[in-house]
């Protein structure tokens, strides 16, 4: 494969999760308490969303890539 052609099916699966998915969820670690003998934490879940937006432009952008790759 051509190199626009493995990029532009990279951007197709990337635009694809984007918008499977909406967003990317990590777990955060606070300290609560900190003492001598003794710490505790707490495990907090944030979400970073993705706009769908974001999604449709990778699909677009990798189909045009597979297009001018084919050309070529």
């Amino acid at each position: 494969m051509k190199a626009l052609q493995i990029l532009g099916v990279a951007l197709l699966v990337l635009g694809l999760v984007s918008l499977a998915y909406q967003g990317i969820t990590f777990t955060k670690t606070e300290k609560v308490l900190e003492g001598e003998p003794i710490t505790a934490t707490k495990e907090k879940k944030e979400t970073s969303p993705l706009p769908p937006v974001l999604g449709g432009l990778a699909l677009v952008g990798g189909v045009v890539l597979l297009v001018a790759g084919a050309r070529r």
